[in-house]
């Protein structure tokens, strides 16, 4: 069985993720991206590097993993993005660290990208609209046909009530964790007391198709433009190493699902179980390209000579 390579368009960040240990790639943009083209998408990663090592090697990781690079932008000016990551028993912490490359991608050459692309899906965030890269989103977004998935990453200092209002505008799928969706609904004072209520508000005001609510090792939900609510419930216990990227993940297969027509309760259902399975890894990404064959296997049947476990 052959994968629709469904064409993907991912604007934002790309950055190094420093652990105590160990640095890794990150950047939600950057983690889906990684996904996608693992479950046999076609995804272009619209972003910015500095011209240094840690921009190259990047650059390495994506064509290791036979990634498109062509979104990629050099900038001579700035540094890679950097996150320091603070582990701790309750979780992690991020140190984003300001004025990074991915701050100022270029509109011109982020338009012609998309345009060549022409993308089924696209998917944006809110962290790399915190300064001049803000623009050219706005261009892209007015030159692409296919829907947009805004993915909510809510992170102080960087948090704007503007461009949040003009995300939530552009956006046919919203996907927040149940933490971001209680601080959206205060920062747009929404008056509605409930987090199903809050989405309902959100899909009347922004005329969404859906909005997408994750909530951790609870599951997540789904409400739907006539508001009706898809769940999923807690899966087994993992093991869990750490649960940096855990919603990327989740994000990434939902889009999957969206792009291969799942239902929402089987897109859901497997996006817990992947994320479920990236929080019993360290980082966001795998390191071993066949961590995804069973969940291909399970979900598309054979491919290329592997057969239904």
């Amino acid at each position: 069985m052959t994968i629709a390579r469904h064409p993907v368009l991912l604007f934002g960040e790309i950055l190094i993720d420093r652990f105590p240990a160990q640095e890794t790639p990150g950047g939600a943009p950057f983690n889906v991206t990684w996904h996608l083209q693992a479950f046999g998408c076609r995804p272009l990663l619209v972003t910015r590097i500095g011209e240094d090592a840690a921009g190259a090697s990047l650059v390495r990781a994506l064509g290791g993993a036979g990634i498109e690079t062509e979104g990629i932008q050099r900038d001579s000016l700035r540094p890679t993005g950097a996150v320091e990551v603070v582990l701790s028993g309750e979780g992690h912490r991020f140190d984003i660290l300001p004025d990074r490359a991915y701050d100022h991608i270029d509109p011109d050459r982020s338009c012609a990208a998309a345009r060549d692309l022409a993308p089924d899906l696209v998917y944006f965030g809110t962290l790399a609209q915190r300064a001049a890269s803000h623009l050219a989103l706005r261009r892209v977004l007015e030159v692409v046909t296919g829907q947009c998935f805004f993915d909510v990453n809510l992170r102080d200092p960087w948090v704007c009530t503007e461009k949040l209002d003009w995300s939530l505008e552009q956006a046919d799928h919203v996907k927040a964790n149940d933490g971001e969706l209680a601080c959206i609904a205060r920062l747009l004072d929404l008056r509605e007391a409930s987090a199903e209520t809050q989405a309902e508000a959100l899909i009347r005001r922004y005329r969404l198709r859906g909005m997408l609510v994750t909530c951790g090792a609870q599951g997540a939900w789904w409400m739907d433009d006539a508001a009706r609510i898809t769940r999923t419930a807690a899966g087994p216990a993992v093991q869990i190493r750490d649960t940096v990227g855990a919603g990327d993940a989740f994000s990434a297969v939902f889009m999957l699902g969206l792009l291969h027509g799942w239902a929402i309760s089987v897109a859901l259902q497997r996006a817990h179980a992947f994320a479920g399975a990236i929080c019993g890894i360290r980082g966001a990404i795998p390191q071993d390209g066949d961590f995804y064959r069973p969940f291909l296997d399970r979900w598309f049947g054979e491919i290329d000579g592997h057969a239904d476990e």
